[in-house]
């Protein structure tokens, strides 16, 4: 059997986490990949919202396994806020025995998060737009060959190493941004914390999922923010600090690159963008407003009003190539109904040359994005079967699998799990 997987095909807040939700049914395991608690996924049911940074989005499947794997940074703190407001919502995860957590996985420290602060602080006006989480950082370290991992909680020495390397994160925060931190109270409150970890399986990934996969199960991979947030082959340098491909699935569970399957790439009937860096398409008219409110466009971790703009289908393109995405589903297609019209990008102008297919970022004061317009569709959220859709919303969907190539198998028209129209 094969791993699927699921990814933003933007820069992030596509609905991932909804689409996870919806077809967890039919795997056996939803694994996270990689991020950190940078990502928020916001699930909607039953007339509850519930936002997860930390867990996988099928945790509320109690029938499957839930993984956190090896290409995650965990932060303990956040996994408790998280765990503690599902508890006030009725859900007690600690109960379902459905969380299992990968001993590769490297933990995010205290100071990571205050490293990460002060670093975007000092860079003023360049700001990358860091949700200050201590992703970056984490990583980092990781890289350096001196991070902490979940494993090393099974070892006599961990909270000595903890500690050396809180210390001299301390170090770093003295000489570089002249801040002084009260090390021993961080500390203390990362060893209370930490003990939440005693209370899930603590596991190897890959041979677990590997077992899966041979036992005739299905693996669902959970991407977190999204392609063109992704280290390499993102807008850098304004990215985020991991691997957001389909290929880091790979990395980041232990997965042989064959046992990759089907790669749904989510994308929103429009764009949005959290923080600074290219946006050729970004609406500069008052419709950016509307449009944030609409679509309730503020960010799910951060609470930061989203930049907002036109689908951009040569970046779309793009990220369709990188992932070798297999089937589309598009999102947020009711924000749009309030709009007379509605913009698509269908490639830019750059020193009078076309081009259809971003490989490399263009400068939004030298790309000219050419649109093509087409008529709104009104009320779209009580819609269930693809025969009940708009013919101004096929028309729109049509065009779009035409121009990219790869078949839309979902419509979502709705922020709750049940409205979804499968095509």
């Amino acid at each position: 059997m094969k791993a699927d997987v699921v990814l933003g095909l933007q820069w992030g807040d596509e609905g991932k986490g909804k689409i996870v939700d919806v077809l967890c049914d039919r795997y056996q395991a939803v694994a996270r990949y990689h991020g950190g608690s940078n990502a928020g996924h916001t699930l909607e049911f039953n007339g509850q919202k519930v936002v997860l940074s930390v867990l996988p989005s099928g945790i509320f499947n109690r029938k499957i396994r839930n993984v956190i794997g090896s290409g995650v940074v965990l932060d303990v703190a956040a996994l408790r806020r998280e765990l503690n407001a599902l508890e006030s919502l009725g859900h007690r995860v600690i109960d379902w025995q459905n969380l299992l957590i990968s001993k590769k996985a490297h933990l995010v420290l205290p100071t990571h998060c205050l490293l990460d602060r002060f670093a975007e602080e000092r860079l003023g006006e360049r700001k990358i737009g860091s949700t200050q989480k201590g992703i970056a950082p984490a990583y980092a370290d990781k890289i350096l060959r001196k991070g902490i991992r979940v494993g090393d909680l099974l070892q006599p020495d961990f909270a000595l190493r903890c500690r050396k390397l809180m210390e001299d994160h301390a170090k770093q925060l003295q000489l570089l941004f002249s801040e002084e931190i009260d090390l021993e109270t961080l500390f203390q409150k990362f060893m209370e914390n930490i003990n939440i970890l005693s209370q899930f399986t603590l596991i190897d990934t890959e041979p677990v999922l590997q077992e899966i996969l041979n036992g005739g199960g299905r693996i669902l991979a959970e991407g977190a923010q999204a392609t063109l947030l992704d280290l390499d082959y993102g807008s850098y340098p304004f990215v985020t600090s991991s691997s957001t491909l389909s290929g880091g699935a790979c990395v980041g569970l232990g997965i042989a690159p064959q046992r990759i399957g089907e790669v749904y790439g989510v994308f929103k009937a429009y764009c949005t963008r959290v923080g600074n860096g290219p946006f050729p398409t970004e609406i500069k008219n008052g419709d950016t407003k509307k449009l944030r409110e609409l679509g309730n466009e503020f960010g799910a971790v951060t609470k930061r009003p989203r930049r907002t703009g036109w689908l951009d289908l040569p970046a779309l393109k793009y990220a369709i190539m990188l992932n070798g995405v297999t089937k589309l589903i598009i999102t947020k297609v009711d924000v749009l109904s309030a709009m007379e019209t509605v913009q698509v990008c269908t490639h830019y102008l750059v020193d009078g040359k076309r081009m259809d297919l971003v490989s490399t970022w263009v400068d939004s004061d030298k790309a000219t994005p050419v649109f093509k317009e087409f008529k709104s569709w009104g009320n779209v959220n009580g819609i269930r079967e693809k025969s009940q859709l708009p013919v101004t919303l096929i028309d729109y969907v049509t065009f779009l699998e035409k121009e990219l190539g790869i078949p839309i198998v979902y419509v979502s028209v709705g922020p709750d799990r049940t409205q979804m129209v499968e095509r």
